[in-house]
Order: C-alpha cells, then structure tokens, then sequence
C-alpha cells in the first residue's frame, strides 16, 4: 500500500488565530508537527496542505512539502481530498496541525487496521481514554462513545456515555484528531453535505457516521497535547521541557 501523510494546516483558526505558527521551543507548531510526521517513516511522503502563504512559505522554506489550496474549504479533510485527487494514494492519513507531539507508535497502530482485508476498514481514527473530570466535561475535549467492535457510535463536545446510573463503571474516550482514510473513502466525503450533527457538533467526522460509513477506533496512550487554546500552548512547552 501506497502511504501519504497530509497536515491541513488553516491560519485562521477561530479559537486562537495564527496558533499554528506560534513558537514551540525552537520551531513553529506546525513544524513540530509536520517534522515529527516525518520522523515516523511510516510515510512515502508528508504534505501540509494550506490556505496561508505564511504557513506554506515556513514549510517549504525549512525543506519541507507543501501544497497550496485552491478552494476554500469547511474541513481538513475537504482540503485534503481536494489535493489527493490526481495523486497515486491507497491510503491517507490526516495529522492534525496543532498535533505537535505526533509519534510514530499510536499512527502503526492506526494504518494496522488497513491490513486485515477481513475488516474491510474505510476510515480509522485514534482515541485515549479521559480520567480527568475536568476534560469530561470540558466541550474542547471530544469524546466517543463505541460500540464493541470498536467502531464509533457518536462523537460529542457533551459528556457521553451520560452517567445517568452512578453505579455503571464508565470508560470514557478522548477522539484525538488523527485520521486514516482509503482514497476512495474520503473523495467520497467531499461529495456528501454538511450532515446536521456534524453542523451542530462542529465534529467534521460525524458526516461519516451520518452517511452510514463505519469509523474504526483505535486505542492509544497518545499523551500529547492538541493546540486548540493559548493555554494549551502553555502545556505543550511545559511537555517539550520534560
């Protein structure tokens, strides 16, 4: 299988502008990402894949891969489906950018589902499980619940499982925003509408399970940090120390 690692790398997010190129130690946010990516070698190549000169300009000016977005775009995957059309692929993997502590053994475990012709997986994604109350209950966090085989139910920014009995023993599930597509899978996605859960949750994967596609839910003990706030980029300076 033909392997290719795409980072949809947007300026402009809307809870903290410009984090993506925020400094980390001694690199950008999304160079930290984009180079750990590459360290894997799990890969036949990496691409961010963006909106934004400046972003494109810090990849390719510190010997990176970047591509150039023509459209607009309401999700990575969207940007990244639109970059893969013409290119030999069998299977996509989607980093997150403000992923900068990617490593290689949570995304082995992720493409090893791909290999079991018997799953017949389309789309896999990662998860860790949430101790912290305070995560649960926090809307940045996006939980899963599984079913179990496990393939995903539901993704909410809302507490699920709803511990409505206190005597149930609850696991709870953290949907880190890696994914891992087949070609065909996420070319598919572009040609679907926004689904209403997906518009409510602002959870781009729910347009799969919305439209029947089963999403497969690996487990990781991923310990990184996603960059979503400013505090967060407080947190992940603190990991880069230890």
């Amino acid at each position: 299988m033909k392997i290719c690692a795409f980072i949809p790398a947007r300026y402009a997010a809307t809870r903290f502008p410009a984090k993506l190129m925020q400094p980390l130690g001694d690199k950008t946010v999304i160079r930290h990402t984009y180079d750990n990516t590459v360290a894997t070698g799990l890969f036949s190549d990496v691409f961010v894949v963006t909106d934004s000169t400046i972003i494109f300009d810090e990849i390719t000016n510190h010997g990176g891969k970047a591509i150039m977005s023509i459209r607009s775009h309401e999700s990575g995957s969207d940007r990244i489906a639109e970059a893969i059309v013409d290119l030999d692929i069998d299977v996509v993997v989607n980093v997150q950018g403000d992923e900068p502590f990617v490593k290689k053994e949570p995304l082995q475990k992720l493409l090893e589902v791909f290999k079991d012709s018997a799953q017949n997986v389309r789309v896999a994604s990662l998860m860790q499980v949430l101790t912290s109350q305070q995560n649960i209950e926090d809307p940045n966090y996006v939980k899963v619940a599984i079913d179990k085989n496990n393939n995903a139910l539901f993704f909410s920014r809302s507490v699920i499982p709803y511990p409505r009995s206190t005597e149930s023993a609850i696991t709870y599930y953290e949907h880190i925003g890696v994914y891992a597509f087949k070609k065909e899978a996420l070319l598919a996605f572009t040609n679907w509408e926004m689904t209403p859960l997906e518009a409510a949750e602002k959870i781009e994967c729910l347009r799969y399970l919305e439209n029947g596609v089963p999403i497969k839910m690996v487990t990781t003990n991923y310990m990184g940090v996603e960059i979503d706030t400013p505090e967060d980029l407080e947190k992940a300076a603190k990991l880069l120390q230890q």
